[in-house]
């Protein structure tokens, strides 16, 4: 349709010609209240953002202190106080394999200090990948 065209049919039905994208030739673009596309648009990227946000890694050794414990825990509870989720990862090596059960304790420790602060929700449960234990959390 003609660039004329389209100005004259949204003038006449009181709407706007908005160019919806540019990156074809011609534009492709529609007939609508403006602001109601915009609203759309913010309403459509909230929703995203809402869903999820960014997975962030929060990776715990076999060996940690309680103070280092403690720091990961207050990094977590930020990454979830922003809407983000967090892998929670422990890598396993050599003898540290044999010794799942202990590992497990400490996640489980983490778990506990975490959910004093912040409520959470296990995504995945506490699953074993090859060397490491994983597990997804995200706040409730």
């Amino acid at each position: 349709m003609a660039l004329a065209e389209a100005i004259r049919i949204a003038k006449e039905h009181n709407l706007d010609l908005v160019q919806v994208t540019d990156k074809v030739a011609p534009p492709v673009c529609k007939i609508t209240d403006y602001g109601k596309y915009l609203y759309q648009i913010q309403k459509k990227e909230k929703t995203l953002k809402q869903k999820g946000g960014e997975t962030k890694g929060i990776r715990l050794t076999f060996g940690i202190s309680d103070h280092d414990l403690e720091t990961k825990v207050r990094l977590t509870e930020k990454f979830l106080r922003k809407g983000d989720r967090a892998r929670i990862e422990m890598v396993l090596r050599g003898r540290e394999l044999a010794l799942q059960g202990f590992a497990k304790e400490k996640i489980h420790k983490f778990l506990e200090a975490l959910n004093k602060l912040i409520p959470i929700k296990v995504e995945r449960e506490l699953k074993k990948e090859f060397k490491r234990l994983t597990m997804i959390i995200s706040r409730k």
